[in-house]
């Protein structure tokens, strides 16, 4: 493909995610932010499962954080919503780093255990009465959409909140993707690549396992954490029964059907999760769940690598 072509492409992608919004209703633009916010948090745990190798079950615990620093935030303090965000993802970032610390001495399933129990005790702890106060208990923290600075309509649609935050959310999530692919392609992809697949050649050749390991774990934290204040300006509400154990083995499953090591595969992946579900539901309303298992089962067998598995075999077999 010739540099114009390419050019041309990404000029018409540009204008199409411009005009996305306006060109969907509400609900829909709902769905496709929550599709982005989704893509973030998957990213994040790809940069610490599919090119650090180490196995979370946890990142629903991170996602809780992150929108409960952003909902209190706004709610006790009054801050401005988009000063929570960055907030949010520093402390998921420290919270990371000080869960990478045990993570050092675990390895493959028992750090997935590990992880998977800061999952289950998340919603729980988010309950305890001392911290009621601050995080509502069981109620949950009730929140208001970021109203959009200007008016504009365009295609019989007005610049609505959820139009508005679409714009938030793809403008961070383009920043996260943009920096994640400078950093994984550079020096510290290949030291968090090659600890990944030789630590112990890895540190003869002078990578330091303590810091790099530590420090993708906190990064990891810190895109989940971002994802999950996200998440709190969307939905506009949120509750410790909104962050289920279940979110965690999602966004585990948005990296495997995206493609392990792979940053663009997330935006698959976020799609097969949010959508999938609701498909499952309409195809059976007794069985959802047998459904969707089914379909995860056929994606697996049809695409053991995940969808940018399919495509790079497409793409190899044209350049052939």
């Amino acid at each position: 493909m010739s540099a114009t072509s390419k050019k041309i492409i990404f000029i018409l992608s540009a204008i199409a995610l411009l005009l996305l919004p306006f060109l969907l209703e509400d609900f829909r633009v709902f769905q496709v932010n929550l599709v982005l916010i989704y893509a973030i948090a998957i990213l994040g745990l790809n940069i610490l499962t599919g090119y650090g190798g180490q196995i979370s079950l946890g990142h629903g615990a991170f996602y809780a954080v992150g929108a409960y620093t952003s909902a209190i935030l706004i709610s006790q303090l009054g801050m401005s919503s988009y000063l929570t965000i960055p907030i949010a993802g520093v402390v998921c970032l420290v919270m990371g780093v000080l869960m990478g610390f045990p993570a050092l001495r675990l390895a493959g399933h028992y750090l997935a255990l590990a992880t998977f129990a800061l999952a289950i005790a998340t919603p729980q702890l988010l309950k305890y009465k001392a911290i009621e106060h601050w995080t509502g208990g069981v109620q949950g923290i009730v929140l208001e959409k970021p109203t959009p600075p200007f008016k504009l309509v365009l295609f019989g649609n007005d610049l609505s909140e959820d139009r508005w935050l679409y714009f938030v959310i793809l403008a961070i999530a383009l920043s996260l993707f943009w920096m994640a692919h400078n950093l994984l392609s550079g020096r510290v992809g290949r030291a968090i690549m090659a600890i990944r697949d030789q630590p112990t050649a890895a540190a003869a050749l002078g990578v330091n396992l303590t810091i790099v390991k530590t420090a993708t774990f906190g990064l990891s934290a810190a895109y989940t954490g971002v994802a999950g204040a996200l998440s709190a300006l969307a939905v506009a509400y949120i509750a410790p029964d909104s962050f289920p154990a279940f979110l965690s083995i999602s966004l585990l499953v948005g990296v495997v059907v995206g493609g392990l090591g792979s940053i663009s595969g997330a935006i698959f992946g976020a799609l097969f999760i949010q959508f999938v579900p609701n498909v499952a539901d309409e195809i059976s309303k007794s069985a959802p769940w047998a459904v969707y298992g089914a379909m995860l089962l056929a994606l697996a067998y049809a695409a053991p690598n995940g969808v940018m598995g399919i495509l790079k075999t497409i793409r190899k077999r044209k350049q052939v």
